[in-house]
């Protein structure tokens, strides 16, 4: 299906029901916001390129409702992804990843950390969990 850019292919971004095409491609903004993490950290640990595994973007609403998520999720509104960024195969801290965020895009982001992956959306104010 090609990819995006440098770390992230169109068929990640897909809701992964099976039965639907739902995309975050309808919402571009939050692929370059975690391509450039991708970016950052292939700078600041000297590689060409990281590992980035996305764990989670888009959503139709049957599939966000059947793993039972909010009804107000940003995966279901498609500018979410849940992701890991990994160096030479050993993970960066997903505190790591998030302070990223949180320095570069502050208040326009929802940024989520969990213990193996951090979620990020576009919804241009200030969320944290």
């Amino acid at each position: 299906m090609g990819d995006l850019t440098k770390n992230i292919s169109r068929h990640e971004l897909i809701c992964k029901c099976g039965a639907c095409s739902f995309t975050v491609l309808d919402h571009e903004e939050v692929i370059g916001i975690v391509q450039g993490a991708c970016d950052y950290f292939a700078e600041k640990y000297q590689v060409d390129r990281v590992k980035l595994v996305i764990t989670s973007a888009a959503r139709c609403t049957n599939h966000n409702k059947s793993i039972g998520s909010k009804d107000n999720s940003m995966h279901a509104r498609a500018c979410a992804i849940d992701h890991q960024i990994f160096v030479d195969n050993v993970q960066i801290p997903t505190k790591e990843v998030a302070k990223y965020y949180d320095a570069h895009f502050g208040d326009r982001l929802g940024i989520g950390t969990y213990d193996s992956f951090v979620h990020v959306d576009s919804r241009n104010i200030k969320a944290r969990w």
